[in-house]
């Protein structure tokens, strides 16, 4: 491969640096679960990162998609920016990052309608094809998530169903390679890794998850990932997500 270990993470770290790398601490989306993909060629590379969460100023739980990649795939085309110099500052500012966002529940009538942040116990959630009922308290004890107030907050129910059904409010392998070239093979999932504190001013190239899985794209070794530091993905380990 053309790209160097060191040469990948300057990619990520400068996407980290225009905040356009995940920040799983951000304080406008409670996160609820994540995945990471990675994918490979002779040639290029690319790494998927999912974040499922809850923002409330948008009012429907979804999955940001972040895409870096050497090569791209089915960018936004020209037309859906008002000038060709918009569309060119687009792609340069977005040289190795995309983003998309997927909506896993289909319906809002299990949403309160006076309080759009609170769920209605009994109500039926559409997440894919599945009918989820919202359990009663014990669900959400039994999982480990402490209730804020009397009733289950959205973001609440959101970390109750990733906890039951992670597959389902995640990515779909065709949703996942979305930005990803077709020819790039998966070599590594990930539930749960060490992710730097963007926010905290890390960088991936700090981080022993992201170096290991530069040396393993740049080589082709998948046995390389051997990571020693202590996983952080689980939103517990982020309090601060969703709390502004």
């Amino acid at each position: 491969m053309n790209w160097k270990s060191e040469r990948i993470l300057e990619a990520l770290d400068a996407c980290a640096e225009e905040f356009t790398f995940p920040v799983l601490d951000n304080g406008y989306v409670y996160l609820a679960a994540t995945k990471m993909s990675v994918y490979r060629s002779d040639e290029d590379w690319a790494i998927v990162i999912e974040v499922f969460g809850f923002s409330p100023r948008s009012g429907d739980p979804d999955v940001q998609i972040y895409t870096f990649s050497s090569k791209l795939h089915d960018r936004d085309p020209s037309s859906n920016y008002v000038t060709e110099e918009a569309y060119k500052n687009y792609l340069n500012s977005n040289a190795y990052n995309e983003s998309r966002f997927i909506y896993p529940i289909s319906n809002n009538e299990w949403q309160d309608e006076e309080e759009m942040e609170y769920v209605k116990l009994g109500a039926k959630c559409i997440l894919r094809e599945s009918e989820i009922i919202i359990p009663e308290h014990a669900a959400f004890q039994y999982a480990g998530i402490e209730l804020e107030e009397e009733n289950p907050l959205i973001f609440e129910f959101c970390r109750l169903i990733a906890a039951k059904y992670k597959d389902q409010v995640l990515c779909t392998e065709a949703e996942r390679r979305v930005s990803v070239s077709p020819e790039l093979e998966l070599v590594l999932q990930l539930d749960d890794w060490r992710h730097p504190d963007v926010s905290g001013d890390e960088l991936p190239s700090s981080s022993e998850a992201f170096k290991l899985i530069a040396e393993m794209l740049e080589t082709g070794n998948t046995q390389v990932y051997t990571p020693t530091e202590k996983q952080n993905t689980h939103w517990e380990n982020w309090p601060e997500a969703g709390t502004l």
